[in-house]
């Protein structure tokens, strides 16, 4: 589990981390995260689809996420990172980062994405909290993550048990609909 926790959120530097070293993280924990969850076969147009994972937002992480998924495929697939910029293009991606920036869109993004399979990540305190699947964070200059499962019950995502050992904090779907 340790070895597990070290490739998909390395240590970044000590508590003083640096901005561009969180954007690293952040990009290689997007690049890794398609390994620890499954998404249904309708999630992809095609079987020889590529797996998209789409920005939204002002993005920091420049080309690293591009440059991390280039190489890998995932789940088989080949990965086309986008940067979005019109919310009806997210329903096509696999994996949705929303950036800070959005914050005051969450519920009209989560609403447009509702039941489709797409994973919902994002780097505010209130994500998961706001109806975000995962939410990135920082504690002592290490990445971070909180998981809230109700909204990815809903769109058909199976979270991998190791992947829900390593988050600091799991909503479940009883306290999901409790918020």
């Amino acid at each position: 589990m340790a070895l597990i926790a070290a490739l998909l959120f390395p240590q970044t530097a000590p508590a003083q981390a640096n901005t561009s070293s969180e954007y690293r993280s952040q990009a290689n924990a997007l690049a890794k995260l398609p390994s620890f969850v499954q998404w249904p076969d309708s999630a992809f147009g095609a079987a020889n689809a590529p797996f998209r994972v789409c920005v939204y937002g002002n993005f920091s992480f420049g080309t690293t996420l591009t440059e991390m998924t280039r190489t890998e495929p995932a789940r088989g697939r080949r990965v086309d990172v986008r940067w979005v910029r019109r919310e009806n293009e997210l329903r096509d991606c696999q994996i949705v980062f929303v950036s800070h920036s959005e914050q005051k869109n969450y519920a009209k993004i989560f609403a447009l994405l509702h039941e489709t399979p797409a994973l919902t990540v994002g780097e505010t305190s209130d994500f998961a909290e706001s109806g975000g699947m995962i939410e990135f964070g920082y504690e002592n200059g290490v990445l971070t993550f909180e998981i809230n499962l109700a909204p990815a019950e809903h769109a058909h995502l199976r979270i991998s048990s190791q992947l829900l050992a390593m988050a600091r904090h799991v909503m479940t779907v009883t306290e999901s609909a409790k918020g």
